[in-house]
């Protein structure tokens, strides 16, 4: 992703992209309130609730799903979000549970502050699953967006394919050198220019090394080279999981550039599936499917259809999305089916039960 984007740290792209989705909804939530008489500055209350519920959830899901006996040993842990971590299937829990208190909110029947009175109120032609339906279009243009962002982090990474055709997760090695205190300036890995493959799905990758040292010698740079970096490429569990470095010794070339040591290693990669691109563009297909039926519809989209929708397009992928992905924790692995799979199952059911119910009552109303 580096060959790409110049100068932009990859954790940088996923924060900016995952910020655009919402901003990107906001805009289109607005558009809608207009189009269908409603106030537009309930919009900013509204994305307040759905920011709040998409982090927590998120957070609490992975917590929750997938690490609970840590999260109940140390509930903290919660707050340090820079050890990563956030689950989908949290937000589709928390996300409802947000847009009911937006549509159902309670105000203080009295000016003084004690004693406190308050009193549910509804707003005006915003129904619970009219905000819902509203909702679930920009849900899906933000999940593009995330998706987009794990790929581009390396997060959520695919199976290996077994075949030449796939993506090598090239920056993990290039975090782990540059923080292995070897005195590297920059690591950057690109497509190999070997031809030769030592099995299907070993491809070749080239890790260009620039060192900090400009005093280093020759002799000095191809010990760190032959040592260092040939010890994590085999040992490091992070590395090792995108890479297939042969226990012989390390093919590498020296070189001056601007003055500077550069090393270009010639090492494998393990091509894996772009999982997370599959998820991406699943969304934007659904996006597009949602906005389209809504300008067909817009104030006469029966109620609960475009959640139903979203739910079972989106979760029952998700189900099929899972069989090309590493799982995430290692209880999975004695699993039949992980749980991205199983929690997909009651979000997939509810979907069917909302457009069923549509169908049942538009029936009635034709009858």
């Amino acid at each position: 992703m580096r060959e790409i984007i110049k100068g932009i740290q990859p954790p940088v792209w996923y924060s900016v992209l995952f910020a655009a989705g919402f901003i990107f909804g906001y805009q289109i939530m607005v558009y809608i309130f207009k189009k269908e008489g409603k106030n537009p500055l309930n919009v900013d209350t509204l994305s307040v609730h759905m920011i709040l519920a998409t982090i927590i959830g998120a957070r609490l899901g992975h917590l929750i799903f997938y690490e609970p006996e840590r999260f109940l040993a140390d509930p903290l842990m919660f707050f340090r979000t820079w050890e990563g971590g956030l689950a989908s299937h949290g937000a589709a829990i928390c996300i409802p549970i947000a847009l009911y208190l937006y549509s159902n909110y309670v105000v203080s029947t009295r000016k003084s502050i004690f004693p406190l009175k308050f009193t549910k109120k509804r707003r005006q032609g915003q129904s619970y699953l009219w905000i819902v339906d509203r909702i679930v279009i920009t849900v899906a243009l933000a999940g593009a967006f995330i998706r987009f962002g794990n790929f581009v982090n390396s997060e959520i990474i695919g199976k290996p394919t077994g075949s030449d055709y796939g993506v090598v997760f090239g920056r993990v090695a290039e975090e782990r050198l540059e923080k292995a205190e070897l005195g590297f300036e920059s690591v950057e890995a690109s497509k190999g220019e070997s031809r030769e493959n030592l099995e299907a799905g070993i491809v070749p990758v080239d890790l260009t090394i620039v060192f900090e040292n400009r005093q280093i010698s020759e002799e000095q740079a191809s010990n760190i080279i032959n040592t260092g970096v040939r010890r994590m490429l085999m040992s490091d569990p992070a590395i090792t999981e995108h890479y297939s470095q042969p226990s012989g010794p390390l093919d590498f070339e020296l070189s001056l550039v601007d003055r500077k040591m550069q090393a270009i290693v010639h090492t494998w990669g393990i091509s894996r599936y772009p999982a997370q691109l599959y998820e991406s563009a699943t969304c934007v297909i659904l996006f597009l499917i949602l906005l389209g039926l809504w300008f067909k519809w817009k104030e006469k989209t029966p109620e609960g259809l475009f959640f139903g929708i979203f739910l079972i397009w989106i979760f029952g992928l998700r189900w099929f999305h899972e069989t090309f992905k590493e799982n995430q924790v290692a209880f999975e692995d004695s699993m039949t089916f992980n749980m991205g799979q199983l929690l997909s199952i009651p979000l997939v059911l509810i979907g069917v039960f909302l457009v069923i119910r549509v169908i049942i009552l538009s029936k009635k109303a034709k009858d």
